[in-house]
């Protein structure tokens, strides 16, 4: 399978997402684990990377796997991002301000409580990979959006027809494998009438 130069674009901005995703995760499994995964606000950034991890890398993987993969075509792929900035938005926003008590400078908290200190450091480091995670998440979503109506607009109307990975523009609908759709079951019996 050869990728596009859209298709390289898109793998490489969801690699990037599955990257910082899965620091993301790291650093809420060592902050939940310090509060005994007690803290709702905590828990969010962990469910969440969680479940985006398992959509983008099966998202990834159907879409290397299969040549016509419906999971890898522009319109599933904005309403699965979209979905998924919606959700990182909604629960960065209250995480956010669960953890505006939890002072800046992480170095003011006295030596002799090194295990806070340590975990001030790491909540930190996760408040700020989670807006990380939604802008790369966001960014991808906009990015197929513009690419794809652009794309549309031009009169390639076979892109909704394929995976963004395999699209490429100089494609008709009659030079395209994937374009093509199999005739109704139904048609048998119309011409049988």
């Amino acid at each position: 399978m050869t990728l596009s130069a859209v298709g390289k674009k898109k793998v490489a901005g969801q690699v990037a997402f599955l990257l910082v995703d899965i620091i993301v995760l790291a650093l809420s499994t060592k902050v939940n684990h310090f509060q005994e995964f007690f803290y709702v606000a905590d828990l969010f950034p962990f469910a969440l990377s969680i479940i985006s991890l398992v959509f983008v890398v099966t998202l990834l993987t159907i879409d290397f796997a299969l040549d016509n993969s419906y999971t890898g075509r522009p319109q599933t792929e904005i309403g699965i991002f979209g979905i998924l900035s919606i959700f990182w938005l909604a629960f960065n926003a209250f995480s956010t301000a669960r953890w505006r008590q939890i002072p800046f400078q992480c170095d003011s908290i006295p030596t002799e409580f090194l295990d806070e200190r340590v975990w001030c450091k790491s909540l930190q480091a996760l408040k700020s990979f989670v807006w990380i995670n939604f802008l790369i998440c966001f960014g991808i979503t906009l990015f197929i959006l513009r690419y794809a109506v652009s794309q549309y607009t031009k009169g390639n109307n076979h892109i909704f027809q394929m995976p963004l990975s395999r699209y490429r523009p100089e494609l008709t609908s009659s030079d395209s494998t994937f374009y093509r759709a199999r005739g109704s079951e139904f048609l048998q019996f119309e011409k049988l009438t």
